[in-house]
């Protein structure tokens, strides 16, 4: 059993990385900390918990996180990047949520999220946390950088054709729709019921800061084209529904290949990767709730343009479920430990 503490459990990744962690069977929930719900129990706040979870929540200054084996931090972006440190002096592993450690480039990063980092000298050692590619990394890490739920859906269904250099790169286009979720549990009016209710909209067109994550992570990917650069159009958009994300990507042919075969033989042994049949259109709900990515590969009129879809949960495959899988992957437990779940449906 190894001892777990939470940073920020008040979300809806917090809740989630709780449901996960509650039915993991090596985890011991030590702490769970929110500065605003102190001495609040769980399950008062989450009754959905009710009689798995008996912690209450505690000031981070005064739980016991020195004594965990490893720290989710599930807080806003700017947070782990100032308390991390101390944690790792003491000898905790780390898992980041937020985007502290994702960007490797610190200019980048202080560009997208409009702040001075305090711990760039962290960003060098945190492992992206995308099993499906830093598996081996993953397991030596003392801190994982978790990726983004667009991110993820994004590169699991680009990887195989990126890494085979059988796509142009510097035309990639990616449409991915997100529920409300996505936009965290605070109060906005954005996320209010009559403003997204009822309606489709895209935003972040201009620049969205899961961009340079995604090229990141695409030009390391790129091993056909060494120093490749990545030419990707990422838009982002909202959807009237609560959970999951849907990702339609388009990348124009430049060698043939058997691209079914491709992406079969790419995610073969991967157990959250499902590659469905030819001609399959994976829907957002057949993945509810679930740490698992489904990707469909089509060719229309036999055109020189592939599309891929890939559809995951952004509260699991997305955030707390990848993380869960990363903790898995560091103690050498079974990777699929605490995440078997089938997905919900309706």
């Amino acid at each position: 059993m190894i001892k777990v503490g939470i940073v920020g459990g008040t979300g809806y990744t917090g809740v989630e990385l709780l449901r996960l962690l509650a039915q993991h069977p090596e985890v011991e929930l030590l702490a769970i900390t929110s500065r605003s719900e102190v001495d609040t129990p769980v399950a008062e706040m989450f009754p959905s918990l009710r009689g798995s979870v008996d912690l209450k929540f505690s000031d981070p200054k005064e739980a016991s996180l020195v004594e965990c084996d490893i720290v989710f931090f599930a807080t806003p972006n700017g947070i782990a990047m100032q308390q991390a440190v101390q944690l790792l002096d003491a000898g905790v592993r780390v898992i980041d949520l937020a985007a502290d450690f994702r960007i490797q480039n610190i200019a980048d990063w202080e560009k997208w999220y409009g702040m001075k980092h305090a711990s760039p000298d962290l960003v060098a050692e945190a492992v992206y946390g995308l099993p499906e590619v830093n598996r081996s990394a993953i397991r030596q890490a003392r801190l994982v950088a978790n990726p983004g739920c667009y991110p993820t859906a994004t590169q699991l269904g680009f990887l195989p054709v990126v890494e085979s250099g059988c796509v142009e790169l510097t035309s990639l286009i990616a449409d991915v729709k997100s529920g409300v979720s996505g936009a965290g549990r605070k109060a906005e009016t954005s996320s209010l019921f009559s403003e997204a209710a009822d309606n489709f909209k895209a935003y972040g067109v201009s620049g969205h800061r899961h961009l340079p994550e995604i090229q990141q992570g695409l030009a390391r990917a790129a091993s056909e084209s060494p120093g490749a650069v990545i030419g990707l159009t990422f838009v982002p958009h909202l959807t009237p529904m609560i959970r999951g994300i849907h990702a339609t990507l388009y990348a124009r042919i430049t060698r043939e290949v058997d691209f079914q075969q491709l992406f079969e033989d790419r995610y073969a042994g991967e157990p959250f990767v499902d590659v469905l049949p030819p001609n399959s259109h994976p829907e957002t709900r057949s993945v509810r709730a679930a740490n698992i990515c489904r990707i469909a590969i089509h060719r229309p009129q036999g055109g020189n343009v592939l599309v891929v879809l890939s559809v995951i949960d952004n509260l699991v495959k997305g955030a707390a479920g990848q993380a869960v899988q990363n903790m898995n992957i560091m103690f050498g437990f079974d990777e699929c430990a605490g995440l078997s779940h089938i997905p919900v449906l309706p």
